[in-house]
């Protein structure tokens, strides 16, 4: 690496529901460039479609990583975290140990079992409108829908108390926000563990069918079931990535599609483009993380740079879904575009494990307000939204409506 002052992640967006301006600049002239990690190490930024899909799907490249993309400076010691007992995410693990419990997940998302779950997604979004409207206008969307949606979709998926919803939410906003205290990651971190653990063992005694039991009961390749301890990680993984990043999709989405008032009303008159509305989202708007990180396992050539063994690499998936080299006029919203691959959800072993159940969470909700609410708009101008622009997830934090 060359370049002496690397300049950090572009973040400042001119539009909140766009990718920061640079990311153009990027592609065409630098699309890997040497940037500065909040640790102070130096790391690559890959913006292109191409080369982004490359990384993902290449050998010789690792999911770990030890360094930080984070910039909060609060973090915690090997110690301090064994300590929470929120266990590692085979997220972030090679194979063969992450084939080990990809495997056996994929099997829990089946085509049969996302399926059975429609009629309770359909109940859940209809109840939590008939919230929203009870609220009165103004409301705020997030609050009354777009946050309880996903989390009540989630405790239906562990068998987990619908009463607990609220609950996991706060944690996981502690946990997923940049301005929080040690004391208060340590205390979400640990509370979420002791109830998760809690859960497994109620699932043990009285199994109900539902992912944390299908789970136990499974029995993996090597014949030996997961311990409390991997049924924990799984479920806190679970806990956040099947709620955070929906939560702020659904609610994000919304704020796009209100905004742009003509793509709001050609949804409402046409409700079957909710399908293709979704896929215009995901690759529209990226929630979080900004850059997956990985590190190069040996040298390779990427983009004209030279990667060397131990190189950290941050993906940027919003920038290379608005690599116009993949999406024609991709600054332009719109949800009548035929549907392009996209890397929403990530690419290759990686992609993402719940994404066809956030689909169809998200299909239906979008459908099931533009039917029942089309008068919704915004109470307040776009650039009066506060942004989620201290949290590890990006979106709104409230999305004042109306109707």
């Amino acid at each position: 690496m060359t370049q002496t002052e690397p300049k950090p992640v572009p973040m400042t967006r001119r539009c909140p529901l766009a990718p920061p301006d640079e990311y153009a600049q990027l592609r065409e002239e630098a699309p890997v460039s040497e940037v500065a990690l909040p640790d102070g190490n130096t790391g690559w930024l890959v913006t292109r479609f191409e080369d982004v899909t490359a990384v993902l799907v290449h050998p010789e490249v690792s999911a770990q990583r030890k360094f930080q993309t984070s910039v909060t400076s609060v973090t915690l010691s090997p110690e301090e975290y064994l300590a929470s007992g929120f266990g590692v995410s085979f997220i972030g693990m090679d194979p063969p140990d992450h084939t080990h419990y990809r495997k056996l997940m994929t099997g829990m998302f089946t085509v049969k079992r996302l399926r059975a779950l429609v009629p309770r997604i359909e109940k859940i979004v209809d109840d939590q409108l008939d919230v929203l409207l009870d609220a009165g206008s103004p409301a705020d969307l997030i609050r009354e829908f777009a946050q309880p949606v996903p989390s009540l979709v989630i405790c239906e998926l562990l068998g987990m108390p619908y009463e607990d919803s609220k609950l996991y939410q706060d944690r996981t906003h502690v946990i997923m926000s940049l301005e929080r205290t040690k004391e208060a990651l340590l205390d979400a971190m640990t509370g979420m563990s002791d109830d998760m653990r809690a859960l497994v063992h109620e699932k043990r005694a009285n199994p109900d069918g539902k992912l944390i039991s299908n789970l136990i009961e499974a029995v993996p390749d090597d014949g030996v079931p997961l311990t409390d301890d991997e049924l924990v990680a799984i479920g806190n993984l679970m806990m956040i990535a099947g709620y955070e990043t929906t939560a702020n999709m659904i609610g994000l989405g919304a704020l796009t599609l209100l905004h742009y008032r003509d793509q709001w009303e050609t949804l409402c008159r046409q409700p079957d483009l909710a399908e293709r509305a979704v896929e215009e989202i995901l690759r529209y708007l990226t929630v979080g993380p900004f850059c997956l990180p990985r590190t190069a396992k040996t040298d390779f050539e990427l983009g004209g740079r030279q990667i060397r063994a131990g190189d950290p690499l941050l993906l940027s998936t919003e920038s290379a879904n608005w690599d116009p080299a993949q999406f024609e006029d991709p600054e332009r919203f719109d949800i009548t575009r035929k549907p392009k691959r996209h890397v929403g959800f990530a690419y290759g072993a990686h992609q993402c494990l719940g994404q066809e159940l956030a689909r169809i969470e998200m299909r239906i909700a979008f459908a099931k307000l533009a039917q029942r609410i089309p008068q919704l708009r915004l109470a307040v101008p776009l650039e009066s939204v506060r942004m989620r622009t201290d949290m590890q997830i990006y979106g709104a934090h409230e999305v004042p409506v109306a109707w």
